[in-house]
């Protein structure tokens, strides 16, 4: 931006103007893409310092790109964190923050309920290398601060909870985590930056799947991490260049041109949301309804005091079993049946057949995921329409188990 005067900005402006200046880019507008695998040097000595550290500029890709830099930067902003490294999925951002701060035999305490995937790589763990992970529900100091061992590495927290809508007092295992001067990291895909700043509440570290709404649109695959400077430093010399799960300089340019739009997809997304959770609340074939924003929530006084609104995810039960919950899916007219959230399409799919298909039926059901449950990502649609897709499936199925529905 023209003028260079620290001061304070909406969130809206960050994510357009943040870690870029056009002057210093031949004055283009949008951020260029920087398409290389390498850098030159103006000299041999030059190249030396660079490899040595004591020189900024850039080698390689994998170890730095400038269209990727003007992202890492902007997050860095939007999380009000000291800096941010990209990775080419929210997998490898997850991996390499638990490679980072784990070590043969350490132990992790974990929200009740977590994406399938990071699941998978907990128990990947614990075979390999006897880290041990204790889940819990993060209700109380008490439940964590009686998890703590002495070699407990980190604390780490998904809240909204992937797929039940469940929320953790961030705030709440902070106090314990400072006691044991023990790190909290937080998966914070499901809100963002515009909806939840786990730092500003004193976490330590913030993931996303920037796959979701930081991308926004369904055509990128990525993760960020956020946090302070000395420890994404020790990760981006080590877990990141060593293990090599870094971003293409074109998909930091779709976060990029993503991100601009964050706030505005977010406040329909959430508008949207609402809208529909009244509707399913209403509906006989529909037994309970898990949305973060819903005054009903369980959770609802969290919502109110860590997020800004209750964010694009409706989860719900069907009445009935596994394949009535499938049934109702493939009677759908236009809402998609697949994984992933946050694009402009709304987006449903069947957690405990899908997304967490990994997770033992026993550990599934403690999670809260049943045969039942169904997850909604909703669109930017108009929500009638939306609403009107997902009445007429559900009639249908009524219809099916109740001719005289």
């Amino acid at each position: 931006m023209k003028n260079k005067k620290k001061r304070s900005i909406k969130m809206d402006t960050m994510v357009i103007h943040d870690g870029y200046d056009a002057n210093q880019f031949q004055g283009s507008l949008t951020p260029p893409i920087f398409q290389t695998s390498t850098f030159t040097f103006e000299s041999a000595e030059q190249g030396e310092r660079r490899f040595a550290g004591d020189e900024d500029g850039y080698i390689y890709s994998r170890l730095g790109n400038p269209t990727v830099r003007i992202l890492e930067e902007r997050m860095a902003q939007l999380e009000n964190g000291e800096a941010a490294l990209a990775f080419g999925s929210g997998m490898a951002a997850v991996s390499a923050v638990l490679i980072a701060l784990t070590k043969a035999s350490d132990h992790i305490i974990c929200s009740q309920g977590i994406y399938g995937c990071t699941f998978g790589l907990l128990s990947m763990m614990k075979e390999k290398y006897h880290i041990h992970t204790d889940f819990t529900p993060m209700e109380t100091e008490e439940q964590i601060r009686s998890l703590v061992r002495p070699e407990t590495a980190l604390i780490y927290v998904e809240t909204p909870i992937n797929p039940t809508m469940k929320l953790v007092d961030l705030e709440l295992v902070v106090n314990v985590a400072k006691e044991y001067d023990i790190p909290v990291v937080v998966d914070n895909t499901f809100s963002s930056p515009y909806l939840q700043q786990p730092l500003t509440i004193g976490c330590d570290i913030v993931i996303h799947s920037a796959t979701k709404y930081i991308g926004g649109h369904g055509d990128v695959v990525a993760g960020l991490v956020v946090g302070p400077k000395d420890f994404l430093d020790e990760v981006s010399v080590t877990t990141q260049k060593d293990v090599g799960g870094i971003i293409s300089p074109f998909d930091a340019w779709l976060l990029l041109r993503g991100l601009k739009t964050l706030p505005v997809r977010l406040d329909r997304h959430c508008s949207n949301a609402r809208k529909i959770t009244e509707m399913l609340k209403e509906h006989p074939m529909v037994s309970k309804v898990y949305y973060p924003g819903d005054p009903d929530h369980p959770d609802y006084p969290i919502t109110k005091k860590q997020m800004k609104q209750g964010g694009g995810l409706v989860s719900f039960e069907i009445k009935g079993d596994k394949q009535d919950a499938q049934k109702f899916l493939n009677m759908l007219n236009f809402i998609p049946i697949a994984v992933s959230l946050g694009d402009a399409e709304t987006l449903i799919q069947h957690p405990a057949t899908m997304t967490h298909a990994v997770v033992p039926e026993e550990s599934r059901l403690k999670m809260g995921i049943t045969d039942q449950l169904i997850r909604l990502s909703v669109g930017l649609e108009a929500w009638e329409d939306i609403c009107d897709d997902l009445k007429q499936a559900l009639d249908e199925l009524a219809k099916m188990k109740n001719p005289a529905y």
